[in-house]
């Protein structure tokens, strides 16, 4: 089973998802912000399908599918990436991030 990078590709801010107009937080006084659990350029490897400590769970469990593709040796299409890479994101919809996924060759 190979290692697998993961790097944080990029943070949307929810300004983009809201046309400029972002509403508060349930409950609170403050507008959404970029997903503070990562920063742009951090980088994990995972190790034997195990997440990383400090992994935020609902983007571990939003990705692990495609971790686990390029874990056992599975390629994406052709002409969308290059073997042993892929771009993939968490499913959170007001503040999402874009993760790039590539094979730790041994």
């Amino acid at each position: 089973m190979s290692q697998i990078k993961v790097t944080v590709f990029r943070r949307v801010d929810p300004s983009v998802i809201f046309d400029g107009e972002v509403p508060n937080m349930p409950g609170t006084d403050k507008p959404f912000v970029k997903c503070t659990a990562f920063e742009d350029g951090q980088e994990f490897i995972v190790e034997n399908g195990r997440k990383p400590d400090g992994f935020c769970e609902w983007a571990w469990y939003d990705i692990k599918k495609d971790i686990s593709i390029l874990q056992f040796g599975g390629n994406f299409w052709k002409n969308w990436m290059k073997p042993g890479e892929m771009l993939t994101c968490c499913t959170d919809g007001v503040r999402p991030v874009s993760f790039k996924l590539e094979r730790l060759e041994d």
